[in-house]
């Protein structure tokens, strides 16, 4: 295979990552005669019992086994003796020493090229989408018995979801462990697609009702003449988007959600005849792709859409953002929140944070047309199956494993790696509610703390939802409480006026099931170009790349609209909607 013909350094760096985290059984009492000041200050494993009831927490213990892990993700790294990582090894007979990606400065394929390569693997892995190269190089572990024998990890998908992890061989290698809710989705955040807007415009506007692009384009227009700078003199950027690289979608993603249809990223599926009866259709094309360009370039003609954002960088994007003078864009939040935040720097001599003047963004819901319901939010758990957490062969206790695994969706252990200690991390009322104090959630943004003391394992199966008493939540972040204690004062004002208490509900996206289809972009991100269907999806993404930036820029909007239509049609893109309609037909059986 190509991939492994990297760099023998890649190979030879990743060694060095299986040295460490590759599990080899040694006595606690041989590793006090034999210590290995050489390495790293990682912990060594002895075997223990596997506990007689399968899934039971075993009794405090002196003998822990220790478990290796490796990610393809950001994770912190926790310390030697974190506190409530020997807590949890003291209920399930088992500690897990993570490591990620980052701490090695290799590509994902580098990493993954020499895990296979190596033929030592950790005992735990999620190497993202490339997770299906494990499993067909022999390195995975089949959960089907598993599931059997452990309830917590049998419950954590129905029959059917689980299904949807079947590899071709019939067999279940991994699980998506993020995004699942127990008793019902409480998601207070909105992380993907929507067109955002700063707080303070709505409240400058007296918090009006928006619909769509008209509404929308209209208040920037009207706020950026009233309001033409910023407090420390930098002028307001009223629109802005991302174009760079696979960033496209920041410019490309939006006709999709004007019509109201749930985002696969690649075609519209329109139910308009049963969901027995789905139709693929190319969202490019469509009467709302164009008058949205439309739109865009009647903006941009006007001033109001940054005339940067054909040329900029991403750090560039990220910078603008930062700085608190774009009102508004259309983004996912993934892409943009995370790197942006306002309340704790102060705009010129106001005294006041950027979070304070209401700079803070929520998300539209726009549509097409007034009165339309619109699926910007989806309310489904299960949205990848591509990848997950494994269990690979090398591992020293493969029931063991599968039994940790378990032991995690227990509601003690849960508890004790989300909410921490009764107690020091959380407080519970008279009525059975979890809180915490001001003290104790500065305590958990500390990362000296973080690291010290908080082991989320937060690439190990975990629930969102309800917690099993019915009472609380099963993550701080979507109790109540603590979300509305972690909101500007500028966002909970702008919340109330509309009636609302969290992100998902101003957004007001309709419940309503995408379909067995989606998400699509599992399968339009794997396609090769070797194929016809891959090969006209990869002309499409590049013809796009050329031709949107200039209609949108166009001094002729129409010319410039069917140049680029003629050039789009010339990348058969029939052959790629074809493709999908087949796609979403066998994900319905039909």
């Amino acid at each position: 295979m190509k991939r492994f013909n990297r760099t023998l350094a890649a190979v030879m760096a990743f060694s060095m990552l299986v040295s460490v985290t590759a599990c080899t059984v040694r006595s606690s009492a041989e590793r006090e005669k034999n210590p290995e000041p050489s390495k790293p200050e990682y912990s060594e494993p002895f075997n223990t019992p596997v506990p007689s009831t399968p899934g039971a927490l075993i009794e405090p213990d002196d003998q822990i086994t220790d478990f290796s892990m490796f990610s393809v993700y950001v994770g912190i790294n926790k310390d030697k003796g974190n506190e409530i990582k020997e807590l949890i090894a003291e209920k399930t007979g088992v500690r897990v020493e993570e490591t990620w990606l980052s701490q090695y400065g290799m590509t994902t394929d580098e990493a993954v090229d020499s895990i296979i390569a190596s033929g030592n693997y950790p005992d735990f892995v999620d190497c993202g989408d490339r997770n299906i190269d494990l499993y067909k190089n022999g390195c995975l572990v089949a959960w089907d018995d598993y599931l059997e024998m452990y309830p917590n990890l049998k419950e954590f998908y129905s029959d059917e979801e689980w299904d949807t992890f079947r590899q071709d061989d019939g067999h279940i290698y991994w699980a998506n462990v993020l995004g699942n809710y127990y008793g019902k989705n409480t998601a207070p955040t909105h992380t993907d697609m929507a067109f955002w807007i700063q707080v303070r415009v709505l409240e400058w506007a007296g918090y009006p009702k928006i619909e769509t692009l008209d509404d929308y384009f209209d208040l920037l227009e009207r706020y950026y003449e009233a309001n033409p700078t910023m407090p420390d003199g930098q002028e307001i950027i009223p629109y802005t988007c991302i174009c760079e690289s696979w960033r496209i979608f920041g410019l490309d993603g939006a006709p999709t959600l004007l019509d109201g249809y749930t985002d696969n990223h690649c075609v519209n599926v329109d139910t308009t005849n049963g969901m027995n009866k789905p139709a693929a259709i190319d969202n490019n094309t469509t009467d709302t792709a164009k008058a949205y360009f439309r739109k865009l370039n009647e903006e941009y003609q006007k001033g109001i859409v940054d005339p940067e954002f054909e040329v900029q960088t991403y750090d560039e994007y990220i910078l603008k953002i930062s700085s608190g003078k774009v009102l508004g864009m259309f983004d996912y939040y993934w892409d943009f929140g995370y790197s942006t935040e306002f309340r704790y720097e102060t705009v010129g001599r106001t005294g006041q944070t950027l979070s304070e003047l209401g700079c803070d963004y929520v998300p539209l819901g726009l549509v097409a047309e007034r009165g339309m319901e619109q699926s910007y939010h989806v309310y489904n758990e299960l949205s990848d199956t591509s990848s997950g957490i494994a269990v690979t062969v090398s591992c020293v206790d493969v029931d063991l494993a599968f039994s940790f695994l378990n032991d995690l969706l227990d509601q003690e252990i849960h508890d004790l790696r989300f909410w921490g200690i009764e107690g020091v991390d959380y407080l519970i009322d008279e009525y059975g509610l979890y809180y915490r104090t001001e003290e104790m959630r500065i305590a958990w943004e500390d990362p000296e703390y973080l690291t010290r003391h908080v082991c989320e394992y937060s690439m190990m199966p975990q629930w969102k939802g309800m917690s099993r008493d019915g009472i609380n939540r099963m993550m701080p972040s979507e109790q109540p409480s603590e979300f509305q204690a972690g909101l500007p004062k500028p966002v909970v004002t702008c919340f109330k006026a509309y009636g609302v208490e969290n992100y998902v509900e101003f957004l007001g996206s309709a419940r309503k099931d995408p379909g067995p289809w989606y998400p699509l972009w599992t399968w339009s991100n794997m396609l090769s170009t070797d194929t016809p269907e891959g090969w006209a999806w990869y002309l499409m993404g590049e013809c796009k790349h050329k031709w949107l930036p200039e209609v949108v820029m166009a001094g002729d909007f129409d010319e410039t609209w069917n140049e680029y239509m003629a050039e789009y049609q010339e990348c058969d893109p029939d052959v790629f909607i074809n493709a999908a309609q087949s796609e979403v037909n066998a994900r319905l059986g039909i």
